[in-house]
């Protein structure tokens, strides 16, 4: 068992949004969460234009897998942030839920995707500033 907080990342195809919340997430929390994403819906590889948009902030997502999300996936985690996959998303109690309305860069260019890029990255600083005690 891990005292470790365990976030699940969820958008429709785990393709993009999650997989870059994912990859901030890991990297911005040092490995202080557990970290999950999926998809209602999974795609068949990560967007392109997601990982060139990570690569540029020094984070490698190109080896993730679009998985689809399971009830056990989201039963086992403390916080979930879904990304647009609307009423296919299981809703736990006692759960935190949050839903960020975020564009899907799904078919955009690398300059439309750097300010998705960007807020998902200020969503991910504030949310670790919650979920994280303070370190002394």
């Amino acid at each position: 068992m891990t005292d470790k907080p365990t976030v699940l990342f969820v958008c429709i195809h785990n393709a993009g949004r999650s997989q870059m919340a994912a990859g901030y997430m890991t990297a911005l929390s040092h490995g202080a969460v557990e970290v999950r994403s999926g998809g209602s819906e999974p795609g068949t590889e990560i967007n392109p234009i997601a990982i060139q948009a990570m690569r540029e902030e020094g984070i490698d997502i190109s080896q993730g897998v679009p998985q689809l999300m399971t009830t056990e996936a989201v039963q086992a985690s403390d916080v979930v942030i879904t990304m647009g996959c609307g009423d296919v998303c299981p809703i736990f109690p006692g759960k935190r839920y949050e839903d960020w309305e975020l564009a899907d860069p799904k078919g955009k260019s690398i300059d439309e995707v750097r300010p998705i890029r960007d807020d998902i990255k200020a969503r991910i600083t504030a949310l670790l500033a919650e979920i994280l005690p303070a370190q002394g």
